[in-house]
């Protein structure tokens, strides 16, 4: 029957399935016979397009090549409640760093991996490069641009001839006369070809030929000033199309570039605004969450992702962030019933078995809790996930008493993946059990070493270092630990302790 269809009808029928390469091999045949033919260069164009195509709302890291050449200036000592760079400013309504741990780049264990949660927003230079920023390695984020540099190169193989069009000889001012042509050529230049500066050429030729008229030019013009890390051009040209058309994805990435400025109370002040015009809208109401997540204010975050599940009641984001939220305000029993949600759903994942097992742990359903755990290491996909799984299970054998077991237990986390910081600190912490104290200093050294922005090993090294006369150490190790945690009691009453010690010197 395929044979029989139109060609042309047949390779759109393959673009409407999702099946591009089909759809671009059909398109390069009838290019062939008819070089001329725009309606098949344009379907080949998207069809290439979509292949690489990748949402640009949220898909952003900091990379270390951002830090070293950002010029734009940002105040260093922010007003409290008001950056994203000094989360640890607003710990109101929610548990504390005591009760909810935070990841070894310093933010807050969030209960659903996305871009942005696994790098945090390091201070220096030598912090960047320390500490392991992405899901899956310890290797630093080099650069987002990078990704994108990629792409553009490794896409050009659909063609082993050569690119499809060649963009040194492309007449964009003829083009930008002809808007069906121009849309689909800037959208192929802009996420196949990679080519910023070309795309941005076009679409300002194609604005002016539209008599700045267009929302749509605006908005791809904004998306390049923003891929040049160009913010206050590209927040105008955002302003400007929302007052010609108020669109969902304009108002997402106006507060992309407010959050990339530092600015999240603009950021959330533009998502309000977006739902005064759209509301309901889930993807705004997740990005208020988000923002509030960051800000370390984890009621409100809580509240935002409620009602994202009132729109849409099978958001996983949603569900696995209010999971984690009523497990750490100590309602265990509640957050078991959204992680089996997450498995009523068909989400299978060693993540989701390991809190379920936790869930079921702390909710005193111990016939479920092994199982569970079991299951999370037979579906670990890497070694940082089994290393997971493995301290967690130390948690188990010391809620249970068996402290052979525990010390089995972390140190099969650190097989895994030797970066682990906390089970470090938790392996030092059973060495102290047993009185060894030096292999406790170097256990716990090497945890604060990985993790400085964790206030147990600083802790317990200044506890340790406190027994044995060590004051001098002791007290360095404390005021880390204060600048890691300022509320922590313990912390507060050691330094205390030893100034009081210094006096009498």
């Amino acid at each position: 029957m395929a044979s029989d269809m139109d060609p042309l009808l047949l390779a759109w029928s393959y673009f409407r399935r999702r099946k591009f390469q089909l759809c671009a091999d059909l398109c390069t045949q009838m290019l062939e016979k008819s070089p001329y033919d725009q309606a098949a260069w344009i379907l080949k164009a998207r069809a290439l397009t979509e292949m690489v195509y990748i949402d640009e709302i949220d898909i952003d890291e900091e990379g270390i090549a951002e830090m070293i050449l950002d010029e734009n200036a940002i105040a260093q000592v922010p007003r409290p409640g008001t950056s994203l760079k000094l989360p640890g400013t607003n710990q109101t309504g929610g548990p504390s760093q005591a009760v909810r741990p935070i990841t070894q780049a310093g933010r807050p264990i969030t209960g659903f991996v996305r871009s942005g949660t696994q790098s945090g927003r390091p201070g220096t230079m030598e912090q960047a490069i320390r500490t392991p920023r992405t899901a899956y390695t310890a290797r630093p984020i080099t650069s987002s641009s990078g990704r994108f540099v990629r792409m553009g190169t490794a896409s050009m193989l659909t063609s082993p001839d050569g690119p499809f069009i060649n963009l040194s000889r492309l007449n964009l001012t003829k083009y930008s006369q002809q808007p069906k042509l121009a849309k689909a050529l800037f959208e192929y230049i802009f996420h196949h070809e990679n080519d910023v500066k070309t795309a941005l050429d076009l679409a300002a030729l194609s604005t002016e030929y539209a008599q700045y008229k267009d929302w749509w030019w605006k908005v791809q013009i904004g998306k390049c000033y923003f891929r040049l890390r160009m913010y206050r051009e590209a927040e105008e040209q955002f302003k400007s199309a929302l007052k010609q058309q108020e669109m969902v994805d304009t108002f997402h990435y106006l507060a992309k570039v407010y959050i990339w400025l530092d600015q999240p109370v603009t950021a959330l002040n533009i998502f309000k605004q977006g739902l005064d015009k759209f509301p309901g809208e889930v993807t705004l109401l997740c990005g208020i969450a988000r923002i509030y997540e960051e800000m370390n204010y984890y009621s409100p975050a809580a509240e935002y992702y409620e009602k994202v599940l009132k729109q849409d009641n099978t958001h996983v984001e949603a569900i696995a962030y209010i999971g984690s939220h009523h497990f750490y305000s100590d309602q265990p029993e509640i957050a078991l019933r959204f992680y089996r949600r997450l498995l009523q759903m068909g989400v299978y994942n060693c993540q989701l078995f390991n809190n379920l097992g936790l869930c079921c742990f702390y909710a005193q359903q111990y016939d479920m809790t092994l199982t569970s755990f079991e299951r999370a290491l037979s579906l670990a996909e890497n070694e940082e996930e089994a290393a997971e799984v493995w301290y967690n299970l130390g948690h188990i054998a010391v809620g249970i008493g068996d402290m052979n077991l525990a010390h089995q237990c972390f140190g099969l986390a650190l097989v895994n993946n030797n970066y682990h910081a906390p089970a470090y600190n938790n392996l030092a912490v059973l060495e102290m059990r047993k009185g060894h104290v030096e292999q406790a200093s170097a256990l716990l050294q090497t945890a604060s070493s990985l993790a400085p922005c964790l206030y147990e090993p600083h802790f317990n090294f200044a506890t340790v270092s406190d027994k044995i006369g060590d004051v001098q150490r002791s007290y360095v190790a404390a005021q880390k630990s204060e600048e890691a945690f300022p509320d922590h009691v313990d912390t507060q009453h050691l330094i205390k302790q030893l100034r009081q010690h210094f006096a009498m010197l």
